[in-house]
C-alpha cells in the first residue's frame, strides 16, 4: 500500500500501516477510519481523517485520547521507528532544511525534508544542511541546529540509518558528486555516509524524552 498525496513524498508511509501494523490499534481500514474520524489522532498538531496521509521522518503522533505521543525517527535498515515522548516534546517537530530560496518582497523561503516551506527574514541565519524546531501550532521557529563540524546527527537512509554521532568531518567534494560525512561515536569506530543522509539533531532526539 503507497501513501496518498502529502508531506515525504515517496518516503512516506501511510497511517493505517502504522495503525495497523506498527501500533496494532487497528485490525483493518474500516477500524482504522473510525478511529480518525474520532478527530484524536494528530499529525504535527492537526486532527486526520484520511488514514493514506503521509507519515515521515520526525512527524509527531498524538493519540490524544490515549495520552500517547510519538516522534517518527529513523530505525534500522531505513525503517522508520516510533520514540516515546512527552506531551511538551509533542508541541513542535524537527525539520531539515533542503533548500533556500529568495521569493518576492525580499523575504527568504526555506524548504524542508518533509515538503514544508517557511518564509524567514533573517536569512543570513539559516543554511542548507541545518535543522530547525518549529512548533505546531504557530508555525514559528523554537530551535536552530546548524550544520557544522561538531553538531549531533542521525543517518536516515543507507547503510548506518539509525544511528547517531557527532560530524568529525566534512569532506567536500569537488564538482556535482555528494560531500561526505565522517561520524564519530563513542566507544565504536563512527561512520562515514554521503552529506543527504544526515539530520542534525540535538540530544533530546535520541530517545525517550520521558
Amino acid at each position: 500500500m503507497k501513501a496518498g498525496a502529502g508531506p515525504h513524498g515517496e518516503d512516506g508511509v501511510p497511517l493505517l500501516i502504522v495503525l495497523r501494523d506498527v501500533l496494532g490499534y487497528a485490525d483493518n481500514r474500516k477500524e482504522a477510519r473510525y478511529a480518525l474520524n474520532e478527530d484524536n489522532v494528530l499529525i504535527n498538531g492537526k486532527a486526520i481523517s484520511d488514514e493514506e496521509r503521509p507519515v515521515g521522518m520526525f512527524d509527531i503522533l498524538a493519540f490524544t485520547e490515549r495520552e500517547e505521543y510519538y516522534r517518527v525517527f529513523p530505525g534500522e535498515g531505513g525503517r522508520l521507528a516510533l520514540t516515546a515522548i512527552d506531551p511538551d516534546a509533542a508541541e513542535s517537530k524537527l525539520g531539515k532544511i533542503v533548500t533556500k530560496t529568495h521569493v518576492s518582497g525580499g523575504d527568504v523561503q526555506l524548504g524542508l525534508h518533509d515538503g514544508e516551506t517557511l518564509v524567514v527574514e533573517d536569512a543570513q541565519t539559516y543554511d542548507a544542511g541545518d535543522s530547525i524546531v518549529v512548533g505546531n501550532e504557530d508555525g514559528e521557529i523554537v530551535a536552530h541546529f546548524e550544520y557544522e563540524e561538531g553538531a549531533l546527527v542521525t543517518a536516515v537512509d543507507g547503510a548506518h540509518a539509525g544511528e547517531v554521532g557527532e560530524i568529525e568531518e566534512i569532506q567536500v567534494t569537488p564538482g556535482s558528486a555528494q560531500n561526505n560525512v565522517i561520524v564519530s561515536q563513542d566507544g565504536d569506530e563512527g561512520f562515514e555516509t554521503v552529506e543527504e543522509y544526515v539530520v542534525v539533531i540535538d540530544e533530546n532526539f535520541t530517545g525517550d524524552d520521558e
